[in-house]
């Protein structure tokens, strides 16, 4: 299923589930790159130039799907703010990702900001096919109920409002429904140059 294909299926699942009304975007035409339109930057030179913005870390949880027994959750350092009214935030993940469809089932999930001392927290979350909740310490969060993880900066708990395709991956926009902070002195977990700092 292509990327447009994705979005689409997920505003289906989220009318079929009753939530919010959700839009879709228009399909985009999908065609071949010619040769005279291929990125003038390759994919290794983007990485290395837009690794010198440092980034926040955040941890995207879900609770598991009717029929799945573990809650989902990622790694995720492309997460932000979107809107103050209505208050929305948005994150992005990658089209392959086999943690996305769980969140997508779920239509809910929560953004859990992680502090300086949680890298290999982070670690456990950015693998793929492991039990990322193993020894994990979380309760529920009000409003979704979606891990929210112990010992965090802040938690950001949403609802699914929209899904964007975005080259090789989708802009997921959530709506706040609550959302609290932890210890706020500690420093925040930031990643930069490829490593946390």
């Amino acid at each position: 299923m292509g990327q447009a294909g994705m979005a689409e299926a997920a505003v289906r699942y989220l009318r079929s589930a009753g939530a919010a009304p959700v839009d879709a975007l228009p399909r985009p035409e999908l065609r071949c790159v010619r040769e005279d339109e291929r990125a003038p930057v390759g994919p290794t030179e983007f990485r290395r130039v837009l690794g010198s913005f440092a980034s926040g870390v955040a941890v995207v949880t879900a609770p598991a799907a009717e029929g799945e027994d573990s809650p989902a959750g990622f790694a995720c350092q492309s997460f932000a703010a979107l809107s103050l009214d209505p208050p929305l935030v948005a994150f992005m993940v990658g089209r392959t990702s086999t943690t996305w469809p769980r969140i997508a089932r779920a239509g809910v999930f929560c953004v859990n900001v992680l502090a300086a001392h949680q890298g290999e927290l982070c670690r456990g979350f950015a693998v793929s096919g492991a039990d990322k909740f193993a020894g994990i310490a979380f309760d529920a969060a009000p409003a979704s109920g979606s891990p929210r993880l112990a010992d965090t900066l802040a938690w950001i708990d949403c609802t699914i409002h929209a899904v964007h395709t975005g080259g090789d991956h989708l802009i997921v926009v959530g709506r706040v429904d609550a959302l609290g902070t932890g210890d706020e002195d500690r420093a925040p977990l930031l990643f930069h140059k490829g490593r946390f700092v």
